[in-house]
């Protein structure tokens, strides 16, 4: 697979056009990704997907997120040339899971609003990013394997695609999508640089777990 290298672009000053302007300020849908900024290294306009949220769009913004025993979900249709990322904690709760920090609604949440689009799941397909053993202490419970399983097992019973997968092994994952086009790239991440993510992650599966406990390619850069 082609290698973006870092160092490769050099730094650029945001362009004065008002897309960021716009995106910042249309209306946000629960759930929906909020955080845009100008990524100098691509040099282009992006947003950042967080755990529980996603983000769908028909031009080719960035749409980025880092993942640890999470999923990131990028999906795209390849008539109505609109794509979208999710980015969820765990496969499922006991008690419902109302929340895109789960897998069940996360995709719900993506694929409804790719359909809001005039996407359709017969013209869809999916790259699928994460659960990596990257959370010390927490590999008895297989998040990162449940997390995959559970998405794989999903897209299979939606007959969605997946035309590529970057997913399991013990790396923390960088990976952008553009949603226009349906490129996606995927960086692995050195261990030591998993501290404050693996922090992130505990904490964030702390709060969804309830009481009752129950287009075919991928770049490296």
């Amino acid at each position: 697979m082609p290698a973006l290298t870092l160092a490769s672009a050099p730094a650029a000053a945001p362009p004065r056009s008002g897309r960021l302007e716009q995106l910042r300020s249309r209306p946000r849908k629960s759930g929906e990704a909020s955080f845009f900024f100008y990524d100098a290294h691509f040099r282009n306009e992006a947003v950042k997907v967080l755990p529980g949220e996603f983000f769908v769009h028909d031009e080719d913004i960035l749409v980025m997120t880092t993942l640890g025993s999470c999923i990131a979900a990028c999906l795209w249709d390849r008539d109505k040339r609109v794509g979208g990322m999710n980015h969820f904690l765990l496969p499922d709760a006991a008690q419902g899971g109302d929340s895109g920090r789960y897998g069940a609604y996360a995709m719900d949440l993506l694929i409804g609003e790719m359909v809001k689009r005039g996407a359709t799941r017969s013209t869809m397909e999916a790259k699928v990013f994460g659960g990596g053993a990257v959370i010390s202490g927490m590999n008895t419970i297989n998040v990162g394997e449940r997390n995959t399983a559970f998405v794989l097992d999903y897209l299979r019973t939606e007959r969605i695609t997946v035309v590529s997968k970057d997913v399991l092994d013990i790396y923390p994952r960088k990976v952008c999508f553009l949603p226009a086009s349906g490129k996606a790239m995927v960086k692995r991440l050195a261990s030591a640089n998993t501290e404050a993510l693996a922090a992130q992650e505990r904490a964030a599966a702390t709060r969804a777990v309830p009481a009752s406990s129950r287009g075919g390619s991928v770049d490296l850069f």
